[in-house]
C-alpha cells in the first residue's frame, strides 16, 4: 500500500482532506493566546463527553476536534452525524469562575453563536444567522437551513465544555433531514477546514476575552447587542416549545440581560423564555 492509499493519508481523500493538526497548533498556541492545547482525533463518540472527562486535569483553552464524530449530541440528546471530514465537529474548555459570575455563564452558547458566525463571515464569506438558542443558519435556494449547532455543557469542579457542529462541505444527498444546509451549499467561497477553524477560533477567543474583561457584563462586553444583531428569531412570530409540553407563541422582541428570549403574547404580556424549542412561524423579512 503507497501512502496514497493509507486510511490516514491526507491524500486519501482529495475531496475531504485531513487538518493539519500541526499547522493549526503553529497558528493558535502562543503564549499569551486562550488556547493552550489542541488535538485533532480521527474519531471519537463525541468531543464535549471526551473533553469533560478531563476537565479537571486540563487547563482553560484545551481544543478538541474529530474528523468524525460517531455519537454527537445536540441539545435535548439530539443526535448529530455527518460523513467523515465534511465538516468541523470540535469542543473547546473554558472556566470562566475567576472573573465572571456564574450566573452570567448562561451567556456562553450565545457568545459562541456570535463568534461562529462573525469567523464565518470572515472565512467563507457566508452570512451565518443565529437562532436563538443554538443553532447557526444558512440560507440554500432562499431557505434558512440548519448547518450547525452549538452545546454547552459544564464539566468537572470549575469548567464549562462548548461544542460545535458546523457542516462545511455535505452535498445535497448527504444531509441527514430535510431542513439541514452546509457552507458549501451556501456558497461559500472557501469550505477550507483548517482555514475556518482558524477563523472561528481566533473569533470565539475575541469575543471570550471581551466579555471575560466586562466580568462577563452581556451589555458592557457589546455581546448582548451584537446578538441581537445577528439573530434571526427577532422579530419573528415563534413558537416556543417549553419542558413539560407547554407551548407560547407570540412575537420575539429581544434577547434580555440573561440571554433569556423575550416574547410579547396576543394578550399584550411579554413573557421570558429561558430554555425550550423555538418554531419560526413565519419567514424573516426581506
Amino acid at each position: 500500500m503507497t501512502p496514497q492509499d493509507a486510511p490516514d493519508s491526507r491524500w486519501s481523500d482529495l475531496d475531504r482532506p485531513p487538518l493539519n493538526a500541526t499547522a493549526l497548533r503553529r497558528a493558535l498556541l502562543r503564549p499569551d493566546a486562550l488556547w493552550t492545547a489542541l488535538d485533532v482525533v480521527t474519531a471519537t463518540g463525541s468531543t464535549n463527553s471526551d473533553l469533560a472527562a478531563k476537565a479537571d486535569a486540563l487547563g482553560e483553552g484545551a481544543v478538541l476536534v474529530a474528523e468524525e464524530q460517531t455519537a454527537g449530541r445536540g441539545r435535548l440528546d439530539r443526535r448529530w452525524s455527518a460523513p467523515a471530514r465534511s465538516g468541523l465537529f470540535f469542543s473547546v474548555l473554558l472556566k470562566p469562575g475567576e472573573t465572571v459570575p456564574m450566573e452570567r455563564w448562561g451567556w456562553l452558547p450565545l457568545l459562541t453563536g456570535v463568534a461562529v458566525a462573525t469567523g464565518l463571515a470572515r472565512a467563507a464569506g457566508v452570512d451565518t444567522a443565529l437562532k436563538w438558542p443554538n443553532d447557526l443558519l444558512v440560507t440554500v435556494e432562499g431557505q434558512e437551513r440548519k448547518a450547525g449547532g452549538i452545546l454547552a455543557e459544564r464539566a468537572g469542579t470549575d469548567g464549562v465544555v462548548v461544542g460545535i457542529g458546523l457542516n462545511v462541505t455535505l452535498r445535497a444527498d448527504e444531509l441527514p433531514v430535510p431542513g439541514a444546509g452546509s457552507l458549501a451549499l451556501a456558497g461559500a467561497v472557501s469550505t477550507d477546514r483548517d482555514t475556518l477553524l482558524r477563523a472561528v477560533l481566533r473569533s470565539l477567543e475575541h469575543w471570550y476575552g471581551t466579555w471575560r474583561a466586562a466580568a462577563g457584563d452581556p451589555a458592557g462586553s457589546g455581546l448582548q447587542e451584537a446578538y441581537a444583531a445577528g439573530c434571526a428569531t427577532l422579530g419573528r412570530s415563534v413558537r416556543a416549545e417549553l419542558p413539560g409540553g407547554r407551548a407560547l407563541t407570540g412575537e420575539a422582541v429581544a434577547v434580555d440581560g440573561d440571554g433569556r428570549l423575550v416574547l410579547a403574547t396576543a394578550e399584550g404580556v411579554q413573557r421570558p423564555v429561558a430554555a425550550g424549542d423555538i418554531v419560526h412561524l413565519r419567514p424573516a423579512a426581506p
